[in-house]
């Protein structure tokens, strides 16, 4: 897998996680893969994935069953969901914004290309 160096790898693990979450690929009270599974997998070190999984449960997305492994929690698919917007529009529209006015794109043209990607994703 390839890591951007502008974030830390584990909160990147965090962002697979969260999108196989929001995309229905792990569903509320499933079995995700384990740390040993997930650092083989994606070729990190297991301290590493153990603070992903660490820093899910603390976001209470993810649980533990002891002696079991890590379980999608009930409600994970909302508090992902908030979780993750809430973190775009504090570190994402920012810069969007400003490249928009930068670039003199306004809101209708952005609708445009919006629709555009959305049609060639369907």
């Amino acid at each position: 897998m390839d890591f951007k160096d502008n974030k830390a790898i584990y909160l990147q693990i965090a962002d697979i996680f969260c999108e196989n979450i929001l995309l229905k690929k792990w569903n509320e009270g499933e079995r995700i893969p384990s740390v040993r599974e997930t650092a083989v997998n994606i070729e990190v070190n297991p301290n590493t994935v153990m603070r992903t999984f660490n820093f899910l449960q603390d976001m209470e997305i993810i649980y533990n069953k002891r002696g079991i492994g890590y379980f999608v929690s009930d409600d994970a698919f909302d508090k992902t969901l908030s979780f993750k917007k809430e973190n775009f529009i504090k570190h994402e529209l920012p810069s969007m914004f400003k490249a928009m006015d930068l670039l003199n794109i306004n809101f209708d043209e952005l609708k445009e290309y919006y629709n555009t990607h959305n049609n060639k994703a369907n």
